[in-house]
């Protein structure tokens, strides 16, 4: 009903505002005719009385359109509507619950890392490396054993490789006799240390007593030293940078620069 009456009221307003341009236009041409009347002053003073005439009818028109003018539907009547997602509406896009569960484990797990990237960050830059070979890399724990066999500790093979790829790596012993030496040699050269990696035969020494080894490490200014002797490692401590105590048996801190795991291949795994 009110709408009706809106467009009646519109349409009368649109009729008179024809007939008042029909009206300013007769007048308009009328006064232009008799040159005594058409004097500018008129011309101006009638311009102003048409231009507040027309603002007069504007406001009719304005109430008009806004009287015509729907209430909107509400939030969810107009959802429900449409069919509309409020989530794509919003820009987001649904993630299945499988991919969130997928991206909480990689980021709850740490990053594997290969041997050979362990083995550098352990090695923390370091160039040069010295090894004992009784207790790390042979089964064996004393010279008297090494008279009777060598037995390389295949666990090892895989860590040597690494380690002699990022640094100068030095392996060395005390023995008694020239027979422990070439036993020494032949398990290390079976297993197959020589034939990976940069480690040859000439990088493994041997002396007579445990005062040699230590002299040889200090020699080779080592920055990482490997042995099973607390003894050699305490007396080492001040001139190596770092060192790795190779012990069964937990013996506590022994210096800062020093680290204690019970075998080679765990402390770089």
């Amino acid at each position: 009903m009110s709408d009706r009456v809106a467009e009646n009221v519109g349409a009368v307003v649109r009729r008179f505002s024809r007939h008042l341009n029909r009206k300013i236009t007769d007048v308009l041409a009328l006064l232009f005719s008799h040159k005594s009347a058409g004097s500018l002053g008129a011309v101006a003073g009638f311009a102003i009385a048409v231009v507040f005439a027309w603002k007069f009818l504007r406001p009719s028109r304005g109430r008009r359109t806004s009287d015509r003018r729907k209430p909107r539907a509400s939030p969810s009547t107009s959802r429900e509507a449409t069919g509309a997602d409020p989530s794509r509406s919003e820009g987001f896009v649904p993630v299945s619950p499988s991919k969130v569960s997928d991206a909480i484990e990689a980021v709850a797990s740490p990053v594997e890392l290969t041997l050979g990237q362990i083995v550098r960050k352990r090695l923390g830059g370091c160039r040069k490396m010295t090894c004992q070979l009784l207790g790390v890399i042979l089964e064996e724990k004393t010279p008297e054993e090494l008279q009777k066999h060598a037995t390389l500790r295949l666990s090892v093979l895989e860590v040597l490789e690494e380690i002699s790829k990022y640094c100068d790596l030095y392996l060395m012993e005390t023995v008694l006799d020239d027979e422990s030496e070439e036993r020494v040699l032949s398990a290390l050269e079976n297993g197959g240390v020589f034939q990976k990696g940069s480690l040859i035969k000439d990088k493994v020494l041997f002396c007579s007593t445990e005062v040699g080894r230590t002299s040889f490490v200090r020699q080779l200014e080592a920055d990482w030293h490997i042995d099973s002797n607390l003894e050699i490692i305490s007396q080492l401590s001040r001139f190596i940078r770092f060192q790795l105590y190779i012990s069964e048996m937990e013996s506590g801190q022994i210096a800062p620069n020093v680290f204690t795991s019970t075998c080679l291949e765990q402390f770089f795994s």
